[in-house]
């Protein structure tokens, strides 16, 4: 994330560039609340089995995830609020939330397959998917935020 946010400044991490769409601000904090969701789902008791691990799924649901070609609307819950005053509070909070991520994978390792989550779009899912849908939903909205980087730059 850091690499992606190279050379936006304060004030163009506030700026959206075009009606409906998402400054780099509200990309970060979307990031970071998603990803914060994912891992208490991660960390609750499963309600169901989890399936199997299946790296060819893991596949599929990481170039799904990042595939930008396929617009996802963000439930309402998970859409920016302006929580972030500064990008360096919001790198801050997406460090974090990535810190605590990391942090349970390794605490986990194998088990974390026992963990399960129903995700709304892709069905049920073990630990290792949703960790999968963790790494790949930042790296889509990085994308977001090159092409938000891009049409400011067209802009001036």
């Amino acid at each position: 994330m850091h690499a992606v946010l190279r050379g936006i400044s304060e004030e163009q991490a506030g700026v959206s560039p075009a009606p409906g769409r998402w400054s780099v601000l509200e990309c970060l904090e979307h990031i970071t609340f998603v990803e914060g969701r994912f891992l208490e789902r991660l960390q609750a008791p499963p309600a169901v089995a989890p399936p199997p691990p299946d790296q060819s799924k893991e596949e599929r649901l990481a170039h799904m995830v990042v595939d930008r070609s396929s617009p996802a609307q963000a439930p309402e819950i998970a859409r920016p609020s302006g929580r972030f005053n500064s990008l360096a509070q919001a790198l801050e909070a997406f460090n974090q939330a990535r810190t605590q991520t990391i942090k349970y994978a390794a605490e986990t390792g194998d088990r974390v397959y026992s963990a399960c989550w129903e995700h709304p779009r892709f069905g049920v899912l073990n630990g290792g998917e949703i960790l999968v849908l963790i790494a790949n939903h930042a790296r889509r909205h990085g994308e977001q935020i090159r092409e938000v980087k891009a049409a400011l730059a067209a802009k001036q």
